[in-house]
């Protein structure tokens, strides 16, 4: 039995401005029609060794990650919600732990949610044959053959086969960080380096047995964290205390760099970790002159180009080798041979507490989203929809007032002590300090516009009294 642990803990910040803090990399369709998170669980439900996956995210993302799986029929095994951010090798453990519950003792397949794979089917059959070294006791990480002499991941170097190997599978001589250009083309050169993917596939015990070895105060921090939880019906909820507790700590540098049982099995899948702008345009259909163009995009003498417009026309004229990204409230504009240094741009932003560097203009919620679409002092405007079936907390807000106008569908309002239905171009007022609750029982998107008035117009102005989705005050 294999279980696939997703590991869906990313913010992509390189991705700027499309991917953010609240709605990362791993929930956008970069690729094709379905996000790198449902192209990852769909790669592995072709296996079938394997059974429902584990998926391991913040508790931000939690109504995301169980949407966009019921969106593509999968059904997981567990969503282990994470407090706070830990890094890879405790989001590993406390999986593992959980995955030897009753006795068990599986194969687990390691996934980043953000990768992009082009060859599915070599991918699966490079699976099975990691599956019987797995088996035995080795740890396996996927070393992906090299394409260039790329500095921006690091490296694996493979020692000697592995004895009546013929899947190419090696031991594993040392991990390397990431190179200067000069150490990335001998390691090119010499043939004995792969990219380190950050996938992995081991056994359970095997790699606790590591862990309790190698890093005893994380498996010490992760076990009363899994204990400590609690579990609701849809997602297993860590201890706070604990895991907060917890080392901070990559599975390469806690475990992998350390053990004498790991192992580096080659893999040719057109592989990518979509790390950076160049790196989505390495992994795209370009056209004739070089170009990934994706929305509405006018290009003339444009060439070697990543052109991406989300909400409006975006015309480029004479330009070469630039990455153009454009949402609805910011613009990126970089050479692609820089797009590595977008990071500096969220931090900037970061530091400067602006919203564009960890939300959309658009802001999903788990009944629905929201579009600030306008704001200045003491107004916001929002356009609210809500999907069919789904309500909003009953709340108040100390600070504002609120109109609403139904502009498509049927809401059901609840005011004070007043419940009663709206249609289109039907409105209503909240007054502030009112208990108040918006629901949509009709089988089509309820759309309202909602105008907010008041001193204090951010989301932290929000009293629940009652909550379908277990969010807290």
């Amino acid at each position: 039995m294999i279980i696939p642990v997703i590991l869906s803990g990313g913010s992509g910040s390189r991705l700027w401005p499309l991917s953010r803090e609240t709605y990362p990399k791993q929930f956008l369709p970069l690729a094709d029609q379905h996000t790198l998170l449902q192209n990852t669980v769909l790669r592995i439900a072709g296996l079938s060794e394997v059974v429902a996956p584990l998926v391991v995210c913040n508790e931000e993302h939690r109504f995301m990650v169980a949407e966009q799986l019921r969106a593509v029929g999968i059904q997981p095994g567990a969503v282990i919600l994470e407090p706070v951010g830990r890094n890879t090798a405790p989001a590993v453990a406390v999986a593992a732990l959980y995955a030897q519950r009753e006795g068990a003792d599986p194969i687990l397949l390691i996934l980043p949610a953000d990768h992009i794979i082009a060859d599915v089917e070599g991918f699966r059959a490079t699976v099975r044959q990691a599956a019987a070294y797995a088996a035995a006791g080795r740890l396996i990480t996927f070393g992906i053959a090299p394409t260039g002499p790329e500095t921006g991941y690091g490296y694996i170097k493979a020692g000697p086969p592995l004895e009546a190997s013929t899947a190419g599978i090696c031991t594993v001589d040392r991990f390397v960080e990431k190179p200067d250009a000069a150490t990335a083309q001998r390691y090119l050169d010499s043939g004995d380096y792969y990219w380190n993917s950050g996938m992995f596939m081991f056994r359970a015990s095997a790699f606790l047995a590591e862990l309790e070895q190698l890093a005893p105060a994380m498996l010490a921090a992760c076990q009363p964290a899994l204990a400590t939880g609690r579990a609701d019906q849809d997602f297993l909820w860590l201890g706070r205390e604990a895991f907060a507790a917890c080392p901070k700590d990559s599975i390469d540098y806690a475990v992998m760099e350390k053990t004498a049982l790991a192992a580096v099995m080659p893999l040719t899948v057109g592989w990518s970790d979509v790390g950076s702008w160049s790196a989505l345009w390495e992994a795209g259909n370009r056209d004739s002159a070089g170009n990934l163009l994706r929305g509405d995009v006018i290009a003339v003498d444009t060439h070697n180009a990543y052109v991406d417009a989300g909400t409006r026309l975006v015309a480029t004229v004479g330009i070469d080798n630039l990455v153009v990204v454009e949402t609805a409230d910011a613009v990126l504009v970089a050479d692609k041979d820089r797009v590595q240094d977008v990071k500096a741009v969220v931090d900037q932003l970061k530091a400067s507490q602006r919203p564009e560097g960890r939300n959309h203009r658009k802001v999903y919620r788990p009944w629905g989203c929201y579009d600030l679409i306008d704001a200045d002092q003491r107004f916001q405007v929002k356009r609210i929809t809500v999907a069919p079936g789904a309500r909003l907390s009953s709340q108040m807000h100390h600070h504002r007032a609120e109109h609403w106008v139904v502009v498509r569908g049927t809401a059901r309002v609840t005011r004070g002590e007043d419940v009663f239905l709206l249609t289109e171009n039907q409105s209503t007022y909240i007054p502030v300090g009112v208990r108040h609750r918006l629901e949509n029982p009709g089988k089509i998107p309820l759309e309202i516009v909602e105008v907010q008035s008041g001193s204090y117009l951010s989301e932290d102005d929000i009293v629940r009294y009652d909550d379908v989705y277990g969010r807290e005050n």
